[in-house]
């Protein structure tokens, strides 16, 4: 799975930048101006997750896959979801927002397998899909938690709402996707 070209260190630090500001405005109750883009791997379709951190805590987490907006326009919408819109969290307060750290990954086309033994840990993000559920866990999940390829394949069938083992059932859809992901703290913002 290629993952294409990598983002250079000012497109990475410009999408951190890009998200913070949205966040910010949509707490000060005002429009988002994003900036005039004209860098092709910028205004590419591409998916993509933001994370939230509060105190090495996870705060906030939302992305979408099939992208209909140019990247840079992505990571805002997905931005202010993972502050306002994850259910898993109340809405982020501005009394938090100088205390968030902000992750972002820039995802690859998803690709179905057949062969679970095509999942490489801390490469791939995995995400399943069996009758009305889904589960999406992305690639540095099963690193941070020390997972092997089937813990990490049960985690994403608890994560889908379904039940640890799913996914040896004949009608239980695998993707796989890898990202490039990035930080406030690797691009020296924070």
């Amino acid at each position: 799975m290629n993952i294409g070209s990598s983002l250079s260190h000012e497109e990475r630090v410009f999408l951190l930048k890009i998200a913070r500001e949205a966040i910010r405005a949509e707490l000060e109750g005002r429009p988002l101006e994003l900036p005039l883009v004209s860098d092709p791997r910028l205004l590419e379709r591409r998916g993509a997750f933001v994370t939230l951190h509060k105190d090495g805590q996870l705060r906030g987490c939302i992305g979408n896959f099939f992208a209909d907006k140019p990247l840079y326009e992505t990571v805002a919408d997905m931005a202010i979801s993972a502050a306002f819109h994850d259910p898993r969290f109340p809405p982020l307060h501005p009394s938090e927002f100088d205390q968030i750290e902000i992750e972002i990954s820039v995802l690859t086309p998803l690709e179905q397998i057949n062969d679970v033994e095509q999942i490489q840990v801390g490469v791939h993000g995995i995400y399943i899909v069996k009758g009305p559920y889904r589960g999406v866990l992305l690639p540095q999940v099963a690193t941070e938690y020390g997972w092997d390829r089937y813990t990490f394949l049960d985690q994403t069938c608890v994560k889908a709402g379904l039940y640890p083992g799913c996914w040896k059932e004949p009608d239980t859809q695998i993707f796989i996707f890898s990202a490039e992901i990035f930080d406030e703290r690797s691009e020296g913002l924070i």
